[in-house]
């Protein structure tokens, strides 16, 4: 159930669990570790995470556990973020981006403490920063790799200019590009971001799968549109879980798109599991992608 990211030697599980919302879940850490075991017992073995994630505390949320069941850290694989600046009252008055070399050193330093760990499997620049030096980000890449703190490197809602260009002066592999994919959005398809990544033979991950739920919600024509079409799908391959059948849908493309599920409740999470043992035909791919543009390929 893992794969080979990129080829890159990483692997991590078919599907991640997303730990954005941690925070809000209100576990405490047993149920914290408890969420975690039952996960690893789906096959599901990866984490992601962000620094700034529940206004910086979801990772030493998640570091309680492994303080105290030190253990699991070999069964897991953790990815985290960094480069987004949060408000705070005291010294920065706004949201901004920082992609120096010292604020990606001191960052993976700071989620080293709060995840209870010595190194993180894989490191994204959470978004494209339009003050980037690339030199600078492949300075800090390269210190952390050589002292062992980080193991591979990505990024992050990046297009295929903004890769190119940090790739470009790295001498580590990009080997992800996190991006929101859903049948809601099509997005990466349109701006050819999907094309990209398949020529380059890299897996994409994919965030917010289940579009935030604007699939379920009925809220306007496109969701509306989309919804139905799910349901046709899942009733030709005799499965009731709409997530599954979306699941499906990215799981079943050909980039190898690694989707990222964000929600607390282990059902949905079996859900997603058990796409991957969906075979989509062409056909039935297609029929959620148009239903997606809202007409029929040209």
């Amino acid at each position: 159930m893992q794969v080979n990211v990129s080829n890159s030697g990483l692997y991590l599980s078919r599907i991640v669990q997303g730990m954005m919302r941690l925070r809000d879940w209100n576990f405490s850490t047993e149920q914290t570790e408890k969420f975690i075991m039952k996960a690893i017992d789906l096959g599901v073995t990866t984490f992601d995470h962000a620094d700034i994630y529940g206004n910086y505390t979801c990772e030493g949320l998640f570091g309680e556990v492994l303080k105290s069941n030190p253990s699991l850290r070999d069964k897991m694989q953790i990815v985290t973020k960094c480069g987004i600046v949060l408000p705070n009252k005291e010294t920065k008055r706004i949201h901004y981006y920082d992609t120096s070399k010292e604020h990606i050193l001191k960052s993976v330093d700071n989620s080293l403490r709060s995840l209870h760990t010595d190194y993180i499997d894989l490191l994204l620049i959470h978004r494209p920063d339009p003050f980037m030096n690339p030199e600078e980000i492949a300075e800090a890449f390269l210190e952390l790799h050589k002292s062992g703190k980080v193991r591979f490197f990505g990024v992050s809602n990046f297009t295929i200019n903004q890769f190119e260009a940090l790739q470009s002066k790295l001498n580590l592999p990009l080997v992800t590009n996190q991006i929101e994919i859903s049948p809601f959005n099509l997005e990466h398809f349109e701006n050819d971001n999907i094309y990209f990544l398949k020529g380059k033979n890299i897996n994409p991950m994919a965030w917010s799968p289940l579009a935030g739920g604007k699939l379920f919600d009925g809220s306007n024509d496109k969701s509306v549109r989309i919804l139905t079409t799910l349901k046709e799908v899942g009733k030709e391959l005799d499965i009731d879980s709409i997530d599954t059948v979306v699941y499906a849908w990215l799981l079943n493309h050909t980039v190898g798109i690694i989707p990222v599920s964000g929600s607390g409740r282990l059902e949905r999470l079996k859900n997603a599991v058990e796409a991957l043992n969906v075979e989509m035909t062409r056909e039935q791919w297609f029929k959620i992608y148009e239903a997606a543009l809202g007409h029929d390929v040209p």
